[in-house]
C-alpha cells in the first residue's frame, strides 16, 4: 500500500483552513521557532478535522445509514421539527453526537427525493446537551424514500461548531450515502425515522457515516377493503 492511499482525502471546505494555518507557521517559525510547531500541529489538527475518507455504503432500498460519524447519544420517540409543517408527527429519533476529533462530512442517510430543506438560525449551546435538537442552530432536511415513507435528517451547530454547510436543493434526487455537507468543528446530528422502522443500533455504540446501519424501515401495510 503506498503512503498517499492511506491518507484520506481533505474536503474542500478544509483547503482555505489548512492553507491559512500552515502560511501561519511558516512565517511565525521563522521568527520564533516554538510558535512555529505550534503552529504546525495545528495545522496538523485541521487537516484532521477536514479528512474525507472513503466510505463502504450497504446496499438495500430499506436500509438508513448514519448520517454523519460519532456517538449514539439517544434514541427516542419525538415530534419532528417544528419548522416542518408535520410538526405535530412523532418519529423514533436517533442522536450522534459528533466531538472535534470525529469526520464532520455529512452523508445521505437514505435514497430517495429531498422533499423540504429549512435553515433555522438558534443559539449554540453545547450539541451533547438535549436542549440542542430544539434551541440550537440547525438545517433540517426531509426526504422522501422509494416506497413513499419520509426520513428527517438534522445537522445541528454547537458551542464550538458555528458554520453548517448543506449542498441540497429541493426535488434534488439522492443516493445513500452520498456526501451532502459538513459541520464544522463539534457537532450533532439527528435523524428521525417512521415509528414502525426497526432500529438496529442502540445509545454509546459508535456511528461510521455512510456505513453503519441505523435502521430498516418496513414497508407500509397495504389498506384492505371491506367488500
Amino acid at each position: 500500500m503506498k503512503i498517499k492511499d492511506a491518507i484520506p482525502p481533505l474536503h474542500q471546505e478544509g483547503y482555505i483552513f489548512v492553507i491559512c494555518a500552515a502560511a501561519f507557521s511558516l512565517l511565525a517559525g521563522a521568527a520564533v521557532p516554538t510558535v512555529g510547531w505550534i503552529g504546525a500541529f495545528i495545522t496538523i489538527f485541521i487537516a484532521c478535522f477536514f479528512r474525507d475518507p472513503h466510505r463502504i455504503t450497504p446496499e438495500g432500498d430499506d436500509l438508513v445509514v448514519s448520517p454523519a460519524d460519532g456517538t449514539v447519544d439517544k434514541i427516542e420517540e419525538a415530534l419532528a421539527p417544528e419548522e416542518l409543517e408535520d410538526g405535530k408527527t412523532s418519529y423514533k429519533r436517533v442522536s450522534i453526537f459528533l466531538s472535534v476529533f470525529n469526520v464532520h462530512v455529512n452523508r445521505i442517510p437514505i435514497a430517495g427525493t429531498i422533499t423540504d430543506l429549512h435553515y433555522r438560525k438558534g443559539a449554540f449551546l453545547n450539541a451533547a446537551h438535549d436542549k440542542a435538537s430544539i434551541d440550537n442552530e440547525r438545517q433540517t432536511c426531509v426526504v422522501k424514500t422509494k416506497s413513499g415513507e419520509q426520513v428527517v435528517f438534522v445537522q445541528i451547530a454547537g458551542w464550538i461548531a458555528r458554520r453548517i454547510i448543506c449542498y441540497l436543493n429541493e426535488k434534488q434526487t439522492v443516493t445513500t450515502g452520498e456526501r451532502f455537507g459538513i459541520i464544522r468543528f463539534g457537532s450533532r446530528v439527528d435523524i428521525y425515522l417512521p415509528k414502525n422502522a426497526e432500529i438496529n443500533v442502540v445509545e454509546g455504540q459508535t456511528m461510521v457515516g455512510g456505513e453503519t446501519v441505523i435502521a430498516q424501515l418496513k414497508p407500509k401495510k397495504a389498506k384492505t377493503t371491506k367488500k
